[in-house]
Order: C-alpha cells, then sequence, then structure tokens
C-alpha cells in the first residue's frame, strides 16, 4: 500500500478531517485561542451560533480532548471552557486552513458563480 493510500485509510486521518469539516468546531476552538470563556461570552463573540449548536459543538470538542469544561464558584454557578493542550495543538491546523480561504476563497467563489462546470463532465 502506497503512503498516501495509508493516509487516506488511516482512521485517524479521517478523525482529523472530520474535526475540521465541521464548521463550529473550528471556531469555537479558535475563539477560545486568547483565553477560557463562559458559554455567553463564546456566542456573543462568534455570532450567528445558537445556544443549542454551541452546547452540542462544546459536548463533541469535550469528548475529543479538546476543551475542558471547569464550574465556577458564585450563585448562580456557571461554567467556563477553554482548551486542553491537545486543543492548543489544532489551532495550527485551523489557521493552516483560514489562511488558504484567505488566499483562495475568491477563486472557490468565482467557481461557485460559475456553477462548477470545469468542461470535464
Amino acid at each position: 500500500m502506497s503512503s498516501s493510500n495509508a493516509f487516506l485509510a488511516d482512521c485517524r486521518a479521517r478523525l482529523a478531517f472530520d474535526l475540521l469539516s465541521n464548521t463550529w468546531n473550528a471556531v469555537v476552538l479558535w475563539s477560545l485561542r486568547d483565553g477560557p470563556q463562559r458559554p455567553v461570552e463564546l456566542r456573543d463573540r462568534i455570532g450567528g451560533i445558537s445556544s443549542k449548536v454551541l452546547t452540542e459543538t462544546l459536548r463533541r470538542l469535550r469528548f475529543n480532548g479538546l476543551v475542558d469544561r471547569r464550574p465556577l464558584p458564585g450563585a448562580p454557578p456557571g461554567v467556563e471552557y477553554r482548551l486542553t493542550a491537545l486543543g492548543r495543538t489544532f489551532l495550527a491546523p485551523i489557521d493552516a486552513v483560514g489562511a488558504w480561504a484567505f488566499e483562495h476563497g475568491d477563486e472557490v467563489l468565482a467557481a461557485q458563480e460559475l456553477g462548477g462546470d470545469d468542461g470535464t463532465g
């Protein structure tokens, strides 16, 4: 098996692609890069995400070991979320994808406007 086929068959690689393919995963991780935040702070910072979707995303990120949930003392009690050490390692790939999008996003949008017709089909 060639190394490229092994890469495609590797379930660890598929896991990473799955984590990157969910838009909210990357957005929430990127939003936590500067330190811990409460859910309401995350919603305000991100914009356009419902409480339900944010909760589901945070649960998924916790399940995968990328985010940690910590209770806050006080009345009423609250929680905050922060990146784990593993979650911090995922910032570089997110940044790379974002840089690619910044550089090539207009080309992708132009292709979409043309209907993706490249003359090969």
